[in-house]
């Protein structure tokens, strides 16, 4: 009786997916005279990619009091984002516990030795919603980046629709040898050069101007003929709804723009001092005691009382006025809470960036290429033993002779900058030194957590893709501008600035570059490599449209950061690879001997092993010997309750293209 009361209690852990939804708990089957029942799962710590938790379970024959008991096990995790879970493999039983003095202690024992080999060669699957709600992140809190930049960008603000036109450095014209057209190579969009003056293609229109940088663009009926066959040969084309719009700003330098319909119109903020700017798609808000407009970019707040370009200056999240603090949950800029230290919106964000994406690597497919603008040339990173490639798009580095390139969330290794590369096992430690400055500073977030002769176990944070804990907050970009390559090709860095990034509860980052207007033309003849916030490859139109409007669809989680694949967006960068990935999630199992109970969901076992169970009353017993325990006795009542309630966003207003004009909620 004894084996197939192990095997039922294998089945029910093992064999289903523990859904997100408390009523699915507690799991219970049958075996003759006796009942087993199995309760949620409390998680206690994540460290890189091993996770350690316990759960409460009961074993009940017919008229007899349960024996209740508690298992507490170790795991390393691959976790899915897309459908909110975490499967548990290479799962290791620390301990499973039943009263000392049990009269069946022989028979007991033998279940949990046999029980422990059953478990340790399975998998279980927990919502990844219940890891960032109960699992104790606060050490990897206080790890958070460390000096990244504050300069603030020039910050524009136009009372009228405007199209900001980013050029990466200065600008940069390249002669095509068969049209003989001279263009703007450092940019995503058309700008070509005829004699004295320069063209540019906005959706359908052609704008000119002398002068290439600044606002002096003007709308033409065409461009010169050569102009305009070379952007239909060359350009990709933008199918979306366009705009046409009138104002035109160039600019080379880091910058972002405000743009609002008219005048500034101001609604108050309840239970502040604060007014917010509704006729705008930015976050613009006016202190009514310093005066200062405040502005959210990126997740960094920056302020200015003249509202002049060069006049912003970056405001510490810890140190916006109190008044901040009494943003509502259901105010018409909820949306900002998200960027105001000790929210709950912000600790969510936070304990989001710790929990990794992984994956098992197949060392004999998984490969590499790396393609380089003439013979490889290196940077040494100033105050480390590392340097990287400046004229490939790939991340390479070099350390002690030796050449690393991270892929797609994987580290290969060579002997020579060429390759041939291998999945490596080991990342070297000099990685830990490459500061924010660097452009290859997110490679920082690209994990190797252990391997065999024939797999390597990997993950990423979202940091491998501009994301990071500043200050109490998430922030978007390092804030440093780095410089591209030119040459026959035209390799851009990741940027922070100028595309309107935003942080959205349910989804991440998305951005709201010039969406309102309806285009962007991506220049793409010049290169293969897309200028952007890093990991967005395909324009405005998979971004924020309208603003939170439409915005929330996509960013971080939903997948620029990974991809574009069959007309979706995937955020498991590993699931887009061709090759090399064993497997990043596991398959979730249904079984039909299993059956959901009717059981209140309400036995709790403490980190000593201590079972618990609260009544109607909310009073709490001791089940196995009925004992009252009082409310102040030292267990954490708290974490019990918290582990069946994974914190599920509520649905807030959001705001549409023009604020007033009637909010979505999501």
């Amino acid at each position: 009786m004894i084996k197939r009361l192990i095997l039922i209690v294998f089945v029910m852990i093992f064999g289903v997916t523990f859904a997100q939804d408390e009523s699915t708990w507690p799991r219970e089957t049958k075996i003759g005279d006796q009942e087993i029942t199995l309760y949620q799962p409390q998680l206690d710590s994540l460290t890189n990619n091993k996770l350690t938790g316990r759960l409460a379970l009961s074993i009940k024959a017919t008229d007899q009091t349960p024996l209740f008991g508690a298992m507490f096990f170790s795991a390393e995790i691959l976790s899915d984002y897309d459908e909110d879970t975490v499967s548990l493999i290479s799962i290791n039983i620390k301990n499973i516990k039943f009263p000392p003095d049990s009269k069946n202690e022989e028979d007991i024992n033998t279940l949990i030795n046999q029980l422990t080999t059953k478990i340790e060669a399975s998998t279980m699957t927990v919502p990844l919603s219940q890891i960032r709600a109960n699992v104790d992140l606060s050490q990897q809190v206080k790890e958070s980046s460390k000096d990244l930049s504050t300069e603030a960008p020039e910050i524009f603000v136009k009372k009228k629709p405007t199209m900001l036109v980013l050029i990466d450095g200065k600008p940069v014209f390249k002669q095509d040898e068969e049209s003989g057209v001279s263009y703007l190579q450092n940019s995503m969009f058309f700008i070509a050069q005829n004699k004295d003056k320069y063209y540019l293609k906005g959706g359908s229109t052609w704008y000119e101007s002398k002068e290439v940088l600044g606002s002096s663009w003007k709308k033409v009926g065409k461009a010169p003929k050569k102009i305009e066959k070379f952007s239909e040969d060359r350009v990709v084309k933008d199918t979306s709804t366009t705009k046409e719009i009138d104002a035109i700003l160039v600019v080379d330098t880091p910058s972002e723009l405000i743009v609002s319909e008219g005048d500034f119109e101001y609604e108050p903020v309840s239970n502040t001092q604060l007014l917010y700017v509704k006729n705008t798609e930015s976050d613009v808000i006016l202190d009514i005691d310093d005066q200062n407009h405040y502005v959210l970019i990126n997740g960094r707040w920056y302020k200015s009382k003249t509202l002049k370009s060069d006049s912003w200056s970056f405001v510490k999240p810890d140190e916006l006025p109190g008044t901040f603090k009494n943003i509502g949950p259901d105010s018409a800029i909820s949306e900002v809470r998200v960027s105001i230290p000790g929210t709950e919106e912000a600790e969510e964000a936070i304990e989001s960036q710790y929990v990794p994406q992984t994956a098992i690597v197949d060392r004999a497919t998984a490969t590499c290429e790396v393609h380089y603008d003439g013979d490889p040339k290196f940077k040494q990173i100033e105050g480390t033993e590392v340097a990287y490639a400046i004229n490939t798009s790939s991340s390479v580095i070099e350390v002690n002779g030796k050449f690393y390139c991270v892929d797609q969330g994987i580290w290969f290794e060579a002997k020579k900058p060429k390759g041939p590369w291998k999945v490596s096992d080991k990342r070297p430690e000099e990685v830990a030194s490459i500061p924010p400055s660097s452009p290859v500073y997110n490679v920082k977030y690209v994990y190797i957590y252990d391997s065999t002769p024939d797999v390597v176990y990997v993950g990423y944070t979202p940091g491998y893709f501009n994301s990071y804990v500043y200050n109490g907050v998430v922030v978007y970009g390092t804030g440093y501008y780095y410089n591209p390559w030119y040459g026959p090709y035209y390799y851009p860095r990741p940027v922070t600035y100028g595309f309107g990034v935003h942080y959205n509860p349910y989804t991440g980052w998305g951005f709201t570059f010039g969406v309102s207007y309806g285009w962007m033309t991506v220049s793409a003849f010049h290169s293969p490599y897309y200028w952007g916030p890093a990991g967005y490859r395909y324009g405005y139109r998979h971004g924020y449209y309208h603003g939170y409007n439409h915005g929330y669809y996509h960013g971080y989680n939903r997948g620029y950061a990974n991809g574009y694949i069959k007309g979706r967006q995937q955020s498991n960068i590993y699931k887009t690879r061709p090759n090399g990935i064993q497997r990043s999630t596991y398959n979730r199992v249904n079984n039909s001997n299993l059956n959901r109970s009717t059981k209140p969901n309400n036995i709790y076992t403490d980190r000593n092993g201590n079972v618990y169970k609260r009544n109607n009353n909310g009073n709490w017993t001791r089940p196995n010997s009925n004992q009252s325990v009082n409310n102040r006795q030292n267990f954490n009542r708290n974490s019990f309750e918290k582990s069946y309630q994974t914190r599920q966003m509520q649905p807030r207003t959001s705001r549409g293209a023009v604020r007033g004009g009637g909010g979505r909620r999501f």
